[in-house]
């Protein structure tokens, strides 16, 4: 084989470990044996749809088992697997499987009726796969899941056999703009996922080599963040990459005390999570209730893309000190960008990373910047990136720059670079606000405002005004049974921030409407801000 494939690779871990546990999804368990086989009956149906080689084959649904059988299948027949928010309007569904020229869909039978509405727009599907919830029967239209699964087919390979210049594609809507398909080879995500579990692999495909490595499983992970997102489908990949388990939590909605009693039960090893959002509330659940969950299995709990705050690491550690935070920087574009790991007795301070081995920060003319200078740059990693964004040169051509003979993915997050070394993390400029002749990333101030005890979450957005050309306005959420005044909440900013950067009003809403991974609908959140001043 021409470089390293996920398939190629599963099938193994499936032929070495066929009883060991491959998915868990409350009482579901998929042995490595099943999952195989499985896949084959999905890849079955896929190639008889009469497909080509890197045909895209959309996966609309919620945390399941079947997402990453179907990701498996198509991995095996040769094809694209591509995630789909399943947030998104019909318009949306229509760009994006349009604009990544999906052939086929797998589906939760919940988005029937939705789907229904949009069938005639999409003339390049050619098979639409049901996935049973229980939400209705199977449609017309479309085939049971099931059906094709368990399907007694023989081990499924393309005629155009696989090849690691086979594609992941990720498609990433950012903080603007419409989404955009990044295109990872499955080579350079194998070699680049595989290290950071300590199991990396030789340069040159040696399937013998992995045959000999699984003697036994490997780790046990659990992405409380949709698989629709790049953390959550990124920590399964590597897992199974490892013969390890991916569970699953059953919930469709995060609830923290599902998290911890399933990380009790199943003995896990890795816990994802999405920053705050998710920390905070697991914090709580812990401090209300002292020693009801046995937290001994996990060795690491890992964030990346948006704020994970000091306090709230060290509230998690209180509860289980031998762990490690692992608070990783990282984009859809650029994998290894930053990290920050925290332990007892020493956690990383908000927003403050140490750059990968292949990251450095550029400014805006192609140096790279120097420690203690104060420039501001961005935040670039070279060796393995992607190819560049689907039928999108133009945008490629903006994020992928050679600087110094090396091609670097630089995504937009501007940062400073600390006299020891280590980064401090500003923001996107694509949502900079501008105010009074001065530049205010709005991560910067968000993060000063989410230390302040009555504050559960908090945007920052800028809002037209006529003195200062931009006013800083904070949208607060408020901690449970808290009210803080915006007085008190400006005041603490500057306790923090030089006094131009805090925010000239603070106005508090219900919830901020984070998406499930995370991110903040930025527009969203300025035309709220908006409305209110």
């Amino acid at each position: 084989m021409a470089g390293w494939t996920f398939a190629d690779l599963w099938e193994i871990n499936a032929d070495q470990l066929p009883d060991a546990a491959a998915l868990v999804q409350d009482d579901r368990r998929v042995t490595w044996s099943q999952l195989d086989h499985r896949a084959d009956g999905v890849a079955a149906w896929l190639l008889a749809l009469g497909v080509s080689e890197q045909d895209k084959v959309a996966q609309y649904l919620y945390n399941c088992p079947e997402y990453l059988e179907s990701m498996f299948a198509t991995y095996k027949a040769g094809l694209v697997p591509v995630n789909t928010n399943y947030r998104y309007a019909e318009d949306e569904l229509l760009y994006l499987w349009d604009n990544a020229d999906a052939v086929a869909v797998v589906f939760h039978g919940t988005f029937a009726e939705r789907i229904s509405q949009l069938r005639d727009r999409l003339p390049k599907v050619r098979g639409w796969l049901w996935v049973d919830d229980g939400t209705g029967p199977c449609p017309p239209w479309a085939t049971p899941y099931e059906d094709a699964a368990t399907a007694k087919v023989e081990r499924q390979r393309a005629s155009w056999g696989r090849d690691g210049d086979h594609i992941y594609m990720l498609y990433t809507g950012g903080t603007t703009g419409m989404p955009k398909g990044v295109m990872w080879r499955q080579d350079d995500l194998v070699m680049l996922l595989a290290a950071q579990l300590g199991g990396g692999f030789p340069e040159h495909p040696d399937p013998e080599t992995v045959r000999k490595m699984r003697t036994a499983p490997g780790p046990v992970a659990l992405p409380a963040c949709p698989l629709m997102h790049g953390t959550g489908a990124l920590i399964s990949m590597v897992t199974l990459t490892q013969a390890g388990c991916v569970v699953l939590l059953a919930e469709r909605n995060y609830d923290p005390v599902e998290l911890l009693d399933t990380v009790d039960r199943e003995k896990v090893n890795i816990v994802v999570i999405v920053g705050d959002a998710f920390a905070k509330p697991m914090l709580r659940a812990l401090d209300g209730e002292p020693g009801r969950w046995d937290l001994s299995s996990v060795m690491g709990m890992t964030s990346s893309g948006v704020m994970w705050s000091e306090e709230t690491k060290e509230g998690l550690l209180r509860h289980h000190p031998a762990m490690m935070l692992m608070d990783g920087f990282s984009s859809s574009e650029a994998l290894g960008m930053g990290m920050s790991v925290s332990g007892a007795g020493s956690t990383a301070h908000t927003a403050s990373f140490q750059l990968g081995p292949n990251a450095r920060v550029i400014t805006e003319d192609g140096r790279f910047v120097e420690p203690g200078s104060g420039e501001i740059g961005m935040v670039g990693v070279g060796g393995r990136v992607p190819l560049g964004y689907y039928k999108d040169t133009e945008k490629s051509a903006g994020t992928f720059k050679l600087v110094d003979g090396v091609r670097y993915s630089i995504p937009g997050d501007f940062a400073t670079v600390e006299a020891d070394g280590s980064i401090r993390l500003l923001g996107r400029g694509s949502v900079c606000i501008n105010t009074g002749g001065e530049k205010v990333f709005p991560e910067e101030v968000e993060e000063a405002l989410k230390t302040h005890p009555a504050v559960a979450d908090a945007v920052v957005v800028g809002v037209p005004d006529e003195k200062w050309g931009e006013a800083i306005t904070a949208l607060v959420e408020p901690a449970p049974g808290e009210r803080p005044h915006a007085d008190e909440l400006i005041a603490h900013v500057k306790t923090r921030l030089a006094a131009f950067k805090a925010p000239k009003r603070a106005l508090l809403v219900d919830t901020i409407g984070r998406a499930p991974n995370g991110k903040v609908d930025y527009k969203r959140c300025r035309a709220e801000a908006v409305e209110q001043v």
